[in-house]
């Protein structure tokens, strides 16, 4: 997929209105934005007496006729109220009327790429968001331009109130539609429920038509359940959406059962392009383009024609004419919609994501608990869509067709907390996010198969923290050495060189803690692997004349990955208990250099530090 070309723009956005946030807040932004040397900031606050709100002035000036069309075409879909859209309008003109709340992080359902047949691990329902919580950050949302919501999870259907969620969503003013996406389990006993209480739209996840499949995929029964709730929306006078995440080896010999599916049944199956993530254990070649499946159903419909799309459709709408329903295809991959996007997130645990592919978290929930203002949880929100970026990480490749992903797209996914203590939480968000980076080369390496490339590991499918998979690497021989010193000063380092110091032998001591600290690395860093180590060396000598202590760790292993933080635990225990053992003298000691010397073996071959 080529990379479109950075095309000229200029944004100036009137956004903010200072005297509606407090000082704090005024400083936090005033500083952020215009400090720093920039010579074009992205934004300026203006104070006006005439209204409360934030009056937008956006300017797009782009060189090529299809942006054009996309601006008038977005233009069309944004409410004639302009008072609020300052807020959720970023710095490339993108409306955002659409947001997504996820209600739970359950499930009843096992997807083999989802979660393992045990299920995951939930986080506390403390850190979640309260039902209050969600409906006084709906609201906010509204009043500042969202449309339309949608219910998502986890699975929404799990939770017991879901009724009455959407039955409080609907009361809000303005708010024009509320959906739910659901994996139709119990769609048949709460549909009726669910559309009385004022559902508009559903959306449901199927990726298998076949009911021996969607046991061994899901390790649930209910295929007859999941086909009967389709059934009943149609029945009800819904046109559901299906959702199919389409793979390689996995259901492409399904998608003409799918466009059947359609024939007599008033649904709109959309084929999704598989996206691969972190810790999903799918390589890219799984991935199924819309070309290619365009070309599979056109050779059994070669009649198989387009329909009318609108100006925010993710979903490019498809149909074989004479059937009841039709088929869309969502190209996240190889033709991807981020110039229309007019979507956010809202997470489970009160994070707000700009992106729905991107990995940048801001956490709404702390800031209700630390009772910020309405004005500044609007300003926050504000400053966290203005760091949208232009294109979602996967389509800023363009050797995605030249090169495979063997690593996912994201790095690790930071939540940036709100302090009632202090601002620095939105300067920090302002200052590092509101400037837009174009596109680099730099920022290509995190998408290339080339193995130079720093890739970030250890997070999910939703950034968050995760265990590398290594049960398909191969068994090898992996060596890695590590070293560190720790400045002690004069006294100590003579007490150590005549062993007088009342703890006992220092040197000896901090041997042995490096030995046992490398060995119990796993309980330490917690998404490192439990492995059998077969060699542990530690050496720790004395620079009388440098006044510091010298550490030195060669671990090795037989196994599927490497020890480089069973060394550098080595030596980094044993830094701290030459502290601990010195303590009583002087606090004036300095650990440093904690760094990697070497490493051999695995598959992104040895490193020498030069």
């Amino acid at each position: 997929m080529g990379y479109s070309k950075l095309t000229s723009m200029s944004v100036r956005c009137c956004f903010l209105e200072t005297h509606n946030m407090s000082s704090l807040l005024q400083r936090a932004i005033a500083t952020t934005l215009t400090g720093g040397g920039n010579k074009f900031p992205l934004f300026s606050i203006t104070k006006t007496k005439s209204t409360t709100s934030a009056q937008p002035a956006v300017t797009l000036e782009t060189a090529t006729a299809t942006n054009e069309v996309q601006k008038l075409q977005h233009a069309k879909a944004m409410p004639d109220n302009r008072t609020s859209t300052a807020t959720l309008t970023d710095t490339f003109g993108r409306y955002h009327t659409y947001l997504r709340i996820s209600l739970t992080e359950r499930c009843n359902l096992r997807c083999k790429y989802c979660m393992p047949a045990e299920g995951v691990t939930l986080q506390p329902k403390s850190n979640l968001l309260t039902t209050e919580e969600i409906f006084y950050l709906a609201r906010i949302f509204v009043e500042q331009g969202v449309r339309k919501i949608r219910l998502t999870g986890g699975e929404p259907t799990v939770r017991r109130d879901i009724v009455d969620i959407i039955a409080k969503l609907k009361e809000i003013p303005n708010l024009e539609n509320v959906g739910i996406t659901t994996n139709a389990l119990v769609l048949t006993r709460l549909l009726v429920p669910m559309q009385r209480a004022g559902l508009d739209a559903i959306n449901i996840s199927l990726d298998t038509l076949k009911p021996k499949r969607f046991e061994e995929i899901t390790r649930r029964k209910g295929w007859e359940r999941v086909i009967a709730g389709i059934d009943l929306a149609v029945q009800l006078g819904y046109k559901p959406k299906i959702n199919c995440v389409l793979m390689k080896n996995f259901n492409e010999d399904e998608i003409c059962d799918f466009v059947e599916f359609t024939r007599d049944r008033n649904v709109d199956v959309r084929f999704i392009e598989y996206m691969p993530f972190m810790g999903n254990k799918w390589q890219t070649d799984k991935l199924l383009s819309f070309g290619e499946t365009l070309k599979l159903i056109r050779q059994k419909w070669p009649e198989f024609e387009a329909l009318p799309n609108g100006p925010n459709d993710t979903s490019k709408a498809y149909k074989v004419p004479g059937f009841q329903g039709q088929v869309g295809f969502i190209t996240s991959m190889t033709e991807h919609f981020c110039g229309t996007c007019n979507r956010l997130r809202l997470t489970a645990d009160g994070n707000l994501k700009v992106c729905l592919f991107g990995n940048k978290e801001i956490s709404l929930k702390d800031a209700l608990r630390n009772n910020i203002s309405e004005d500044d949880l609007v300003a926050l929100i504000s400053a966290a869509v203005k760091r949208k970026k232009k294109q979602h990480a996967v389509s800023q490749t363009s050797t995605f067709y030249g090169n495979h992903l063997h690593a996912p797209p994201y790095q690790a996914s930071p939540t940036y907390p709100f302090s009632s203590s202090s601002s620095s939480s939105i300067i920090h968000l302002l200052s590092s996010n509101l400037k837009h980076k174009p596109f680099t080369a730099t920022a290509a390496c995190f998408y290339s198969s080339d193995s130079n490339c720093n890739n970030l590991t250890h997070v999910d499918a939703t950034g968050k923290a995760s265990m590398v998979d290594v049960s398909q690497k191969p068994i090898s021989t992996r060596t890695a050495e590590a070293k560190a010193h720790i400045y002690v000063g004069a006294e100590v380092a003579r007490l150590i060189h005549s062993n007088n110091l009342k703890k006992g032998d220092v040197l000896s001591v901090a041997q042995l803690a490096g030995i046992l600290g490398a060995k119990k690395t796993s309980d330490l860093i917690p998404l490192c692997h439990n492995i059998t180590i077969s060699s542990v060396k530690v050496n720790a000598t004395l620079d009388l004349d440098g006044h510091m202590v010298l550490l030195e760790a060669k671990v090795r292993c037989t196994g599927q990955t490497g020890v480089e933080m069973e060394a550098l635990t080595a030596v980094s225990i044993a830094a701290l208990t030459v502290y601990d053992m010195c303590k009583a003298i002087t606090h004036d000691m300095v650990i440093k250099d904690i760094q990697l010397v070497s490493k051999s073996g695995g598959q992104r071959g040895d490193f020498r530090r030069q």
